[in-house]
């Protein structure tokens, strides 16, 4: 499936093509709430690397988290956003360079709907949050053992 996103202020657009566009998976840890507001973010998207297709370029800008407040250990993971508004794009880690990771937020295409949702890394969402609960709400402390790639082919999910 050939997903297509921009930015909120349209200074950065992107293409990429997903087998994997089912935005299912909800993470609280404190980078993506931090970073892409809110109480988390649908980081689900998988696409491959080597088609996605960048205009703006210039108005791309990186952040590597650190691991923890005091950690001077950085995250491997180069999240990308808009350096004009802030919007965030997608995440490339060179552990697995052959993937790119687009923020669901950030598409623009019709993305379909999830059978059922996993909130993950809740062991560090803000205590504010809500989490919601219920036969197709998955909860998980941290990072669930399934892949990307492994739910959506248990699933018969790959476009």
């Amino acid at each position: 499936m050939l997903l297509k996103g921009s930015c909120h202020c349209k200074a950065v657009r992107f293409t990429v093509r997903s087998h994997t566009p089912v935005p299912y998976m909800h993470c609280y840890c404190s980078i993506c709430r931090k970073t892409a507001g809110g109480s988390g973010a649908a980081i689900n998207i998988m696409g491959d690397a080597d088609s996605l297709r960048v205009t703006g370029k210039a108005n791309v800008a990186v952040y590597r988290a650190h691991l923890s407040p005091r950690a001077r250990t950085r995250s491997p993971g180069r999240r990308h956003f808009c350096r004009r508004c802030g919007s965030a794009l997608w995440v490339w880690d060179p552990r697995w360079p052959e993937w790119v990771y687009p923020f669901a937020s950030a598409i623009d295409s019709k993305l379909p709907a999830p059978p059922e949702r996993q909130h993950i890394f809740l062991g560090s969402r803000a205590s504010w949050v809500l989490v919601p609960k219920g036969p197709r709400e998955k909860h998980f402390r941290e990072y669930p053992r399934e892949s990307i790639l492994d739910w959506h082919r248990k699933r018969g999910l790959l476009r």
